[in-house]
């Protein structure tokens, strides 16, 4: 019978995952349904034949400004910090990501450095970073050519790659996020807040849909049990009305039948690759601008740490298209005019249906990090709790 549970949530990762505790806490039953064959969404990690922990949808760790999302995150896990390092290899050297003052240091001689650094100086005092974007439009011609550089070298190719477009068709704008430091300091992140789970984002997942009212469906489609009416604006459960209340966090686009046209999204392919050494690369997770077809390698040893003797494992990433009917998981919404219009379509759609609400970056269609993500759930949760999701 589902006519048991008080709340029916799609999805079994952060998103869907926070709703459910939720919910739980305050007394209501909860179903959750989960197309995958396990829990922990994207954040899912195991320990794979050579001892090694390792993330199987890509490298995440948890960082936040947010004292209250942290405090969140350790109700249900033991944390260590950990501060994420990154790098990338141009013509063949290491540099480290967010490009640095290291890296003006890494790549011209000492004097032209020198040079360089200065013109930062003059142009931006008292500034930590900034835009490569600003530094390509620059009046300063040693400004310019730094940027051009890093343009040329890294973020042209990297993003060419990574969302499936020429070199030549890139819009500089979409750069403006990604900055470029005007010091010696490393570190990907600057959050106050930086941690890894002492045990595992699949033990975390555990630990926070352990409670009597949350179950747990997995290798269930959404499709499979989720009826819209189009006509009286009702949800079926199994062939019958359903009066809860229903959360979806999955592809947004795919719930309605991908009636309006199919959302874009980037998705990716890992090659898995394990060897009798102690390390790979300088950096957990590295990009590699100018490698043929792949954009990153990271190397689970190294996050976090993990000392098992002569051996290493390490993933290398390839972009692709997602496509729903094919093998792969949709990653990255691909933000367009276009694109955003579609999604608009779609979300006056779900409106329709007063007992459906909308979380995660799928049914969002919007790239968030896991505190955004979490924060973005408690938000939604709390919402439809006060009755005005």
């Amino acid at each position: 019978m589902t006519e048991q549970y008080d709340v029916v949530v799609v999805g079994c990762g952060l998103s869907g995952a926070v709703v459910a505790r939720y919910f739980a806490e305050r007394g209501k039953s909860v179903l959750i349904l989960e197309r995958r064959d396990h829990i922990g969404g994207n954040m899912y990690d195991y320990v794979n034949a050579d001892g090694i922990l390792v993330h199987q949808y890509g490298p995440h760790t948890f960082h936040t400004t947010k004292k209250e999302l942290y405090e969140y995150m350790c109700r249900f896990s033991e944390w260590e910090d950990y501060k994420l390092t990154c790098g990338a290899v141009i013509d063949g050297k290491y540099t480290p990501t967010p490009f640095n003052y290291q890296t003006i240091d890494d790549f011209y001689s000492e004097a032209r450095a020198g040079e360089i650094k200065a013109s930062i100086e003059a142009a931006f005092p008292n500034q930590e970073n900034a835009t490569v974007l600003e530094l390509l439009q620059h009046e300063d011609d040693n400004i310019r050519e730094y940027a051009n550089f890093l343009f040329e070298k890294d973020y042209s190719l990297y993003t060419a790659k990574q969302w499936g477009v020429s070199p030549e068709d890139i819009d500089p704008s979409v750069l403006k996020r990604v900055p470029i430091r005007f010091n010696y300091r490393t570190g990907y992140f600057d959050d106050e807040y930086q941690v890894m789970p002492q045990e595992s984002y699949t033990a975390f997942f555990r630990n926070l849909l352990r409670h009597e009212n949350i179950t747990v469906q997995l290798g269930v489609t959404a499709e499979s049990r989720i009826e819209l009416g189009e006509e009286t604006r009702e949800i079926y459960l199994d062939g019958l009305l359903y009066s809860g209340q229903i959360v979806y966090t999955g592809a947004i686009d795919e719930l309605f039948g991908n009636k309006y046209g199919q959302l874009p999204y980037r998705s990716l392919r890992f090659d898995w690759k394990s060897e009798n050494r102690k390390s790979f690369q300088e950096a957990p997770v590295v990009a590699y601008p100018q490698a043929e077809g792949f954009t990153r390698i990271t190397e689970y040893t190294k996050l976090p740490i993990q000392d098992v003797g002569e051996r290493t494992t390490y993933a290398v990433e390839y972009p692709l298209p997602y496509r729903p009917n094919v093998k792969t998981e949709p990653y990255y919404p691909v933000l367009t005019e276009e694109s955003k219009a579609l999604y608009e379509k779609y979300r006056r759609e779900a409106e329709k249906y007063c007992n459906l609400s909308l979380c995660g970056r799928l049914a969002d269609f919007q790239y968030y990090n896991m505190d955004q993500a979490l924060e973005r759930a408690l938000s939604v949760a709390e919402k439809m709790g006060e009755g005005n999701a």
